[in-house]
Protein backbone atom coordinates (compact mmCIF):
# COMPACT_ATOMS: atom_id res chain seq x y z
CA UNK A 1 0.00 0.00 0.00
CA UNK A 2 0.96 3.83 -0.78
CA UNK A 3 0.04 4.74 2.87
CA UNK A 4 2.81 3.04 4.86
CA UNK A 5 5.39 4.03 2.23
CA UNK A 6 4.31 7.82 2.61
CA UNK A 7 4.16 7.31 5.91
CA UNK A 8 7.61 6.49 6.28
CA UNK A 9 9.09 8.48 4.14
CA UNK A 10 7.50 11.95 6.24
CA UNK A 11 9.86 13.24 8.56
CA UNK A 12 9.02 13.77 12.33
CA UNK A 13 7.23 12.73 15.29
CA UNK A 14 3.74 11.68 15.07
CA UNK A 15 1.77 14.88 15.26
CA UNK A 16 4.16 16.22 12.68
CA UNK A 17 3.11 13.53 9.99
CA UNK A 18 -0.38 13.83 10.38
CA UNK A 19 0.28 17.57 9.99
CA UNK A 20 2.31 17.34 7.10
CA UNK A 21 0.12 14.36 5.59
CA UNK A 22 -3.20 16.86 5.77
CA UNK A 23 -1.35 19.30 4.34
CA UNK A 24 -0.11 16.81 1.68
CA UNK A 25 -4.09 16.02 0.74
CA UNK A 26 -5.07 19.58 0.99
CA UNK A 27 -2.00 20.10 -1.79
CA UNK A 28 -3.45 17.23 -3.68
CA UNK A 29 -7.18 18.34 -3.37
CA UNK A 30 -6.72 21.80 -4.42
CA UNK A 31 -4.09 20.83 -7.52
CA UNK A 32 -7.39 18.18 -8.63
CA UNK A 33 -9.96 21.08 -8.45
CA UNK A 34 -7.46 23.73 -10.17
CA UNK A 35 -6.44 21.88 -13.15
CA UNK A 36 -6.98 18.17 -13.44
CA UNK A 37 -11.33 18.43 -13.28
CA UNK A 38 -11.23 21.47 -15.29
CA UNK A 39 -9.11 20.07 -17.93
CA UNK A 40 -11.44 16.91 -17.57
CA UNK A 41 -14.08 18.81 -18.33
CA UNK A 42 -13.26 20.79 -20.57
CA UNK A 43 -11.33 18.66 -22.96
CA UNK A 44 -12.81 14.95 -22.45
CA UNK A 45 -16.54 14.85 -21.37
CA UNK A 46 -18.65 16.21 -24.79
CA UNK A 47 -20.00 19.77 -24.28
CA UNK A 48 -23.34 19.37 -22.52
CA UNK A 49 -26.92 19.75 -24.69
CA UNK A 50 -28.02 23.45 -23.63
CA UNK A 51 -31.82 24.00 -24.69
CA UNK A 52 -32.61 27.23 -24.59
CA UNK A 53 -36.84 28.36 -24.41
CA UNK A 54 -37.50 31.05 -26.72
CA UNK A 55 -40.92 32.08 -25.08
CA UNK A 56 -40.46 34.35 -22.62
CA UNK A 57 -42.33 33.53 -18.94
CA UNK A 58 -44.52 35.98 -17.32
Amino acid sequence: MIFPLVWRILPGPTALKVLELLVLLVAIVFVLFTWVFPWIAADILPPPDGTVDATPHP
